[in-house]
């Protein structure tokens, strides 16, 4: 089957994610529509083969032109179908000048669906508990059942009929006498005869169809839902392509629900038609007594567990962040009612929070919360392709008026876990319930600084065993094996850059938070608020969100790498060999790139100062690589991005159509190759501010003929009168820098650091 028509076949949030991984990247309306002809194409060797990517480019265009030849000649298509025109001219724009890149991004895109298929593969393969075997033999059972109650219903039907037949006879036996009376009398009896004996027929066919209720509930209620609720729980912390989707539960609560409901109405007539002192099934009604009282309790057992959180608590503000709520800052929440029939009658649902939470009392300065708003109640709606379902949007508040948090409280603000109750009343046929369910645990915070320790609570409560997870886990949390762990930092890294982690950069984070020979890791360690590993791992994942998703995305960057290692792999390679990482010193995020230089004599492996976040505001990471220079030569040293792809191939999608080689911004002076390497691990404390520079050095003269070759003429300016004399003034694209011709420093807006 093509892997197109195999990716139709995938649930929603699936799809979702094919159509994050085209974004901003190809037009997908293309890669629908020539689907085959994409797949037949080698973009893999097209991506390393120059003359291979300018012809598969081409050919694209003309596959293009049929496609927008076809829909003009369609009468309608103009406005209902894609605009080609519009695609093409996004290939010929992005792709014209590099058809590298194009042959790149496809192969990529077409390995990302492959990966996404195969994930999908794994999760459908047989496993303990639920396989698809397993939802075969309960989908056939459910079958099983329905068939069974629809015979029934036959069955009662014929007997209506010998019901009314035996009634009519009956009758005549008063208006005739003699022999003629006695014959009817003996038909009568015969026909109660096979009257009683079609009633315990239809019995016990209708105490086959219970008996097997049992079982079929159980599978639900103890292993379905409780694995539905646990992958729920996995996908809030990001684990990927994980399928969430209630439509099969929804389908086998509704069926089996209206199937007991329909045997307690059948149930219901046989009684009727036994209450008459003449009806020979009267000695039945203590036996169908029981078994409709059995019957109720089977659908009690189902409507109880029916309620469930379909959307977790989650703030508009942080959709990948769920289970972190702030206080007065609107949330949602929706629940869905996994019985969905017309018979049943809906009324309103409420919510309260903390509701007999044991913590609260127990737990000292433990914080107490409300709504903020009146609006706890909220009714169940049938919405198209949601199912029966209830949704809020909330505020809450702390209660200060009643107990302020104590200094001596055991538990961190961002420790505390918090529940909300949600309960329904409900009314199927003749029968009135009263349901309950709760949320996940969640963290509340009162400031967007504590955002990130809530997350890693949520992340450690998430990951504990269910028989260790209870709202007062941190009291004593327990450890985590490291291969649970980096799973689940993994999943991070996918929610924030749409890429994983590899196994060589696990281990380089295994080197980092393992503490412990049996390579479990402790929430002291972990979670510390000066030097925990989380604090730096979470500005890395902002800095990849914010600023590098693309290059983190299509694997441009190694990231995890210490400066030996890093030097280990370019040494070997050629000049100008160079690899992106992460700075291991900055806690709130932030890339350097290292690069090789061979001369006759050594072979030096050279680093920039790292790029923080606000630096990388200005001037993206990819120009950053495109117009580097330092004070050693006057050429670009980065030439190849590890292993041997050339730098322009990696990057030249990612260049900003406004900067030129001649535009020269701060950075790329200040940095110089032979820069200091932060420390090997994240910093107990936030760095110390630097010393102060010593004065620079008068600049030669063969230095100025040098730096003025390097700057276009619009970029200098004369300076004024009333200007100091002996300087310069060089004006880049988002900033400029005075150049004192005496003690040559740099003046900017962040600061002033030596020139050369």
């Amino acid at each position: 089957m093509a892997q197109w028509k195999r990716l139709l076949g995938l649930d929603r949030d699936q799809k979702n994610a094919v159509t994050r991984l085209y974004h901003e990247r190809f037009p997908l309306d293309i890669r629908r529509c020539l689907c085959d002809w994409i797949e037949d194409q080698d973009w893999e060797h097209a991506s390393v083969n120059e003359a291979a990517a300018k012809l598969s480019f081409q050919n694209l265009l003309l596959k293009l032109d049929e496609l927008i030849q076809d829909s003009l000649c369609s009468s309608d298509s103009t406005l209902t179908g894609p605009n080609f025109s519009l695609s093409k001219h996004y290939v010929v724009t992005h792709f014209q000048d590099s058809p590298l890149n194009l042959a790149l991004t496809l192969a990529q895109c077409l390995q990302a669906e492959k990966c996404l298929l195969d994930q999908c593969e794994v999760q459908q393969s047989p496993s303990p508990g639920t396989t698809e075997e397993s939802h075969t033999d309960l989908d056939n059972k459910v079958s099983e059942m329905e068939n069974k109650n629809q015979k029934i219903e036959e069955e009662i039907q014929a007997l209506d009929k010998m019901e009314s037949i035996y009634k009519t006879w009956e009758n005549d036996v008063q208006q005739k006498s003699g022999p003629a009376k006695t014959h009817m009398e003996e038909k009568c009896l015969n026909q109660a005869n096979s009257i009683r004996t079609k009633k315990q027929e239809v019995i016990s066919l209708i105490c086959n169809v219970v008996n097997s209720g049992p079982q079929i509930i159980q599978t639900l209620v103890s292993e379905l839902l409780p694995e539905w609720k646990r992958k729920q729980q996995m996908s809030c912390i990001g684990k990927p392509d994980v399928c969430t989707s209630l439509d099969h539960l929804e389908k086998w609560f509704s069926r089996v629900a209206g199937t007991l409901m329909q045997t307690i109405q059948q149930l219901k007539k046989l009684e009727e038609q036994s209450r008459p002192q003449t009806s020979p099934g009267s000695g039945l009604s203590d036996l169908i007594a029981k078994i409709t009282k059995f019957t109720k309790t089977l659908i009690n057992n189902l409507m109880q567990n029916a309620l469930v959180v379909e959307k977790q608590p989650v703030m508009y503000s942080q959709p990948h962040r769920p289970l972190v709520i702030r206080t007065t800052v609107n949330f949602n929440v929706q629940l869905r009612f996994l019985v969905n029939l017309p018979t049943l009658e809906y009324a309103f649902c409420r919510a309260e929070f903390d509701k007999g939470v044991k913590e609260i009392d127990d737990i000292p300065g433990f914080r107490q919360f409300r709504f903020k708003t009146n609006d706890i109640s909220n009714v169940m709606k049938v919405k198209a392709d949601e199912g029966l379902v209830a949704e809020w949007d909330m505020k809450i508040q702390e209660i200060t008026a009643k107990r302020k948090r104590s200094n001596q409280s055991p538990l961190r603000v961002t420790e505390e876990l918090h529940l909300l109750q949600f309960s329904a009343d409900l009314k199927f046929g003749v029968l009135e319930y009263r349901v309950e369910t709760f949320s996940l645990p969640f963290v509340v915070v009162s400031t967007t600084i504590q955002n990130s320790s809530a997350w890693a609570s949520v992340l450690w409560s998430s990951l504990c065993h269910p028989q260790c997870s209870s709202l007062s886990v941190f009291l004593d949390p327990p450890p985590l094996p490291w291969q649970l762990l980096s799973q689940a930092l993994s999943w991070q890294f996918l929610a924030a850059g749409e890429r994983g982690l590899s196994e060589d950069q696990l281990n380089e984070l295994k080197l980092k938070i393992v503490d412990r020979p049996e390579e479990h890791v402790s929430w002291a360690t972990f979670s510390h608020k000066d030097n925990g590993p989380w604090i730096w791992i979470d500005g890395i994942l902002d800095l990849i969100e914010t600023r590098i998703k693309m290059l983190w995305r299509d694997g441009c960057i190694m990231g995890f790498v210490n400066k030996e290692k890093a030097a280990n792999l370019l040494q070997n390679k050629q000049s100008g060999n160079f690899l992106l990482r992460f700075s291991e010193s900055n806690r709130e995020g932030a890339i350097t790139f290292s690069w090789v230089e061979h001369t006759a004599k050594e072979s030096v492996v050279r680093a920039i100062s790292p790029f923080t976040k606000d630096e990388l505001l200005k001037l993206s990471l990819a120009d950053a690589i495109k117009t580097y220079r330092n004070k050693k030569t006057p050429n670009n040293p980065l030439l190849y991005l590890y292993p041997d792809i050339p730098k322009d191939q990696a990057f030249a999608r990612y260049y900003s159509n406004t900067t030129t080689v001649s535009s020269y911004v701060i950075k790329n002076f200040v940095c110089e190759g032979d820069c200091p390497d932060p420390p090997a691990s994240p910093p107990a404390s936030p760095p110390a501010s630097p010393p102060a520079s010593p004065p620079a050095s008068p600049l030669a003269h063969t230095d100025m003929d040098l730096l003025l070759q390097l700057i276009s003429p619009s970029q200098l300016l004369l300076p004024e009168e009333s200007l100091p004399p002996n300087e310069i003034y060089i004006m880049g694209e988002f900033s400029f820098c005075k150049l004192n011709m005496k003690p040559y420093t740099s003046v900017f807006d962040n600061g002033t650091r030596p020139f050369l």
